[in-house]
């Protein structure tokens, strides 16, 4: 058994990566990812207590998985 998961195909792409499991998996799409610029901004408007912090983490490698 074989999942695809192709974001380029989902009708709500964008509209609801936010809630989407597999960015949650697998972070999220390029076009939806802060550079390091936007990330330094909006640690600074935190700090200030402008806008809560970001939750967001990057994704780490899981362990190989070898298929049956």
């Amino acid at each position: 058994m074989s999942v695809r998961i192709d974001c380029d195909t989902c009708v709500v792409r964008g509209l609801a990566c936010h809630d989407c499991v597999v960015t949650v998996l697998l972070g999220p799409p390029p076009e939806m990812a802060f550079d390091e610029e936007e990330c330094r901004a909006l640690d600074v408007l935190a700090d200030s207590g402008l806008v809560p912090p970001l939750r967001m983490v990057t994704p780490v490698t899981g362990p190989d998985i070898e298929s049956a």
